[in-house]
């Protein structure tokens, strides 16, 4: 087997995004948008599709359901060149989760359904085949409901095996960023917040001072921050990115966009502030096209768009 770059062990779940949504909807009264986007979701895939368009050599350990929201996911990922080989099928009746995106003017709602999220378990995963990589990647911490008890485990180990690691936590539908979250810390190589995540994560709502204390326990903490750009921070250094100007369409997955960027060029050993640079140009490339991966797909597009800001 091919040693890859990147696992990511995380979900799959396709977006439903609709345009154009009406501000005030009503209780059975029927409101119309202007558009929909069926397309490839989940914060986990979406990162393993861009990484792989940027080059790396990926795989993805998961769970689906006996669907065609599953295997419509997966067939999207095989497209975008991700090993798929270690996703595991639901044996009982839970569907693929599903991820619906009220897409308004200046915000978004967002629905999931997790199914088979919450489903995937330690004993699922493939872990010869996750050390085989160079690096390990996991988002959407608290979604990963069976899981989340061993995944401080997981990255200990990957370390143990020589791995570097990742995180994106996401958002905790729960709201309560719960202890078990800090003793994954210590074994996080890059943690990747937006500015909300990073004080909810430190417990602290100036942000300066969290990314300082999250800094204390990870190796790097680099921080989405939508208009105002992005920084990054290793020990007492931090390096900061303007927003990129682009003619924006969607921001579903450019957070994981972002990741991506930032990881394909941490893993060809360049600087933190060279990765925060390619973060930031994938992240607004990602904005370009209607949903995370849509824009992902056109490769000459890609190579052209990264070539032309280059110096950005």
């Amino acid at each position: 087997m091919a040693r890859l770059d990147v696992c990511v062990v995380g979900e799959i779940n396709p977006d439903l995004i609709l345009y154009g949504v009406p501000k005030d909807l009503q209780p059975e009264r029927e409101a119309l948008v202007e558009g929909f986007r069926l397309t490839l979701g989940s914060s986990s895939a979406i990162f393993a599709h861009n990484l792989s368009a940027l080059g790396a050599r990926v795989g993805i350990v998961s769970k689906i359901g006996a669907d065609s929201f599953g295997k419509m996911a997966l067939g999207w990922l095989t497209s975008g060149g991700v090993d798929v080989s270690r996703v595991r099928e639901s044996s009982d009746s839970t569907a693929t989760g599903l991820t619906v995106i009220l897409a308004r003017a200046s915000e978004r709602i967002i629905l999931t359904y997790p199914g088979t999220m919450f489903d995937l378990r330690y004993e699922d995963l493939d872990l010869d085949y996750i050390f085989s990589a160079q690096h390990l990647h996991l988002s959407s911490y608290f979604l990963h409901k069976a899981l989340r008890p061993r995944i401080g485990e997981l990255f200990q180990l990957a370390h143990s095996k020589g791995l570097t690691t990742s995180l994106d936590t996401n958002d905790d539908p729960e709201g309560a960023w719960a202890d078990d979250l800090q003793q994954v810390l210590s074994h996080v190589d890059i943690l990747f917040p937006n500015g909300r995540e990073a004080k909810k994560i430190a417990r602290n709502d100036d942000l300066s001072a969290a990314i300082v204390a999250l800094s204390q326990k990870c190796g790097i903490v680099a921080v989405k921050r939508g208009a105002d750009g992005a920084l990054a921070r290793k020990g007492k250094r931090e390096w900061r990115c303007a927003p990129l100007k682009v003619d924006a369409i969607d921001a579903v997955g450019a957070g994981d966009s972002f990741d991506a960027g930032f990881i394909r060029r941490y893993l060809q050993g360049a600087s933190v502030e060279d990765c925060l640079k390619h973060a930031n140009l994938a992240g607004a490339y990602s904005t370009t096209s209607e949903g995370g991966t849509e824009a992902f797909k056109d490769r000459d597009k890609l190579k052209t768009f990264f070539q032309q800001h280059a110096g950005a």
